[in-house]
């Protein structure tokens, strides 16, 4: 047999790829792994899925998903030729490195944050600037001194898998200082007192990123958008692939995100069970970072994160846990509902009394 010999890039052979968090095929596991909502989508998602015309499917759908993207401008208060639409959120990222970054132009972002963007970056062949967070994740005094090489600032607010926020003035500051694209990734930014989408009106290099996986419940949908200049969204319609967002995805998308009074009960009812398992954490010594998001980074009181993880897993229970020298001491947990939160708390306080 002929040996077999790598065809592939060697950046390809040297990276490992990004590890999506579990997708259990067993259905009485308690899965609090991956910030899915606990809540279904709106009634109208639910009503437009009886209502879909089968005929339809065998049409190619609006390249640049016009109506969709008239949806988004006018519940957000910008045109649409400051939007553009993703197959989800990563979809928007890789638009972005594609765009932004070359050998040449290198990308920074903050350590620890979302693992995808460094294989994005080896993908792209493009150089990495890691800049580490202090030990309570808040952003360090050099920021902009070392991301000062950088053609794109890739911010995640609020973070993951942390949860918390860097504050807006100190965002604004960053933003008005530094000499390039600055991608401010709010996927969880609907769970947050506060969000940086009014920035784009502010300042031209912006890009804010949004999904409706994480607070419009349509994870399994795949939709993300961009909000940023004109200018800006003329170049990355040039990168995106022809046809990045199906039929369904646009029409579903489009009648959950005008229904924005479903959005702010469930995001409600996730708030507030946030807060309560913030409370009952800390009763049993857990370190928890505040989080802005819809997902706690939890500490245990001996700091064994990966030995909590895995007890938790023989309970059925699954949660997220991220080796290294910051987070090995944390797992994240996402909010579930008030029964699912129980069930965890149950065993955390059984447990505790071992």
């Amino acid at each position: 047999m002929k040996e077999y010999k790598s065809y592939f890039r060697a950046a390809i052979d040297a990276m490992s790829g990004y590890t999506p968090g579990e997708q259990p095929k067993v259905m009485d596991l308690l899965k609090l792994n991956t910030n899915e909502n606990p809540y279904p989508p709106c009634p109208a998602v639910m009503d437009g899925l009886k209502d879909i015309d089968a005929e339809r499917l065998r049409l190619y759908p609006d390249p640049t998903a016009d109506k969709l993207r008239d949806t988004i401008a006018e519940t957000y208060g910008y045109e649409r030729e400051n939007i553009i639409v993703s197959n989800g959120s990563d979809d928007m990222l890789t638009i972005a490195f594609r765009a932004f970054t070359d050998a040449q132009r290198s990308v920074a972002c903050l350590y620890p944050t979302y693992s995808l963007y460094t294989v994005l970056a080896g993908l792209q062949g493009c150089p990495y600037i890691k800049i580490p967070l202090k030990e309570d994740f808040s952003i360090n005094n050099d920021l902009l001194e070392k991301a000062a090489p950088a053609n794109l600032l890739i911010i995640t607010r609020p973070n993951a898998p942390t949860g918390n926020c860097i504050a807006i003035d100190d965002m604004r500051k960053i933003c008005s200082e530094f000499d390039g694209i600055v991608l401010i990734d709010e996927a969880y930014a609907d769970f947050s007192v506060d969000n940086c989408i009014d920035f784009v009106r502010e300042f031209p290099n912006i890009i804010v990123s949004r999904t409706v996986s994480k607070s419009y419940s349509l994870a399994g949908l795949r939709l993300g958008f961009a909000i940023a200049s004109p200018e800006l969204i003329v170049g990355m319609m040039k990168v995106k692939d022809s046809y990045n967002v199906n039929i369904l995805t646009q029409y579903l998308a489009e009648l959950a995100i005008k229904d924005q009074k479903y959005l702010n009960k469930t995001l409600s009812k996730i708030k507030v069970s946030r807060t309560k398992l913030t409370t009952e954490l800390k009763a049993l010594a857990f370190e928890v970072v505040d989080s802005q998001s819809n997902f706690l980074f939890a500490s245990p009181p001996d700091g064994d994160a990966e030995k909590l993880f895995k007890a938790l897993r023989e309970e059925n229970i699954i949660v997220r846990y991220f080796p290294g020298e910051k987070t090995g001491k944390y797992v994240r947990i996402t909010i579930g509902t008030e029964e699912q939160l129980q069930r965890l708390t149950d065993f955390l306080k059984k447990k505790s009394l071992n």
